[in-house]
């Protein structure tokens, strides 16, 4: 029951998850190479980042531009893997917007999970070279240990954008 005693919309989790599938059906050519990270990225990202990963503006920047180009290489990839196990806070600026964002960790989910999440952003979202290799679960499991805060996230992920730079 809602708080003023009315019933609760039954299946909002099924119905989050749908939402994600009609974004990738209105797409009608393609189909998603990682749909397990797609229900993922539907329950616990799209909140804030939307289903289309655009961002919300005010609130959370979009994850289609830079996930795709850190898959290129090995700091990249370490910094997608990061942000998900760690989270991340604190001023960044994407597409020349600046997002004071706190984003939370995801350690509780396996690593495969997160594996297969970061590669539906980066490849299904982000629409990343084919050629390029998606994460691993070992990509995921050599990154737990270190237990970063979201700021050395942060630190790190100003390492990364900035040797992406022309």
């Amino acid at each position: 029951m809602s708080p003023r005693g009315r019933p609760r919309a039954p299946g909002l989790a099924l119905l989050a998850t749908a939402g994600v599938m009609l974004v990738l059906m209105a797409r009608a050519d393609e189909v998603p190479r990682f749909p397990e990270g797609a229900a993922v990225f539907q329950a616990n990202c799209a909140v804030c980042h939307r289903a289309t990963g655009a961002g919300t503006p005010g609130l959370a920047p979009p994850v289609t531009q830079y996930p795709p180009r850190f898959i290129a290489t090995p700091e990249g990839r370490r910094q997608l893997a990061l942000t998900v196990l760690f989270g991340m806070f604190g001023d960044i600026v994407v597409a020349e917007r600046h997002y004071n964002f706190k984003m939370p960790d995801f350690v509780r989910l396996d690593d495969a999970t997160l594996a297969a999440t970061l590669n539906f952003v980066v490849f299904d979202l982000g629409h990343a070279p084919a050629e390029a290799a998606p994460l691993t679960v070992s990509d995921i499991a050599a990154e737990r240990p270190r237990a970063l805060d979201g700021s050395a996230v942060l630190a790190h992920r100003g390492e990364v954008v900035a040797q992406l730079a022309p």
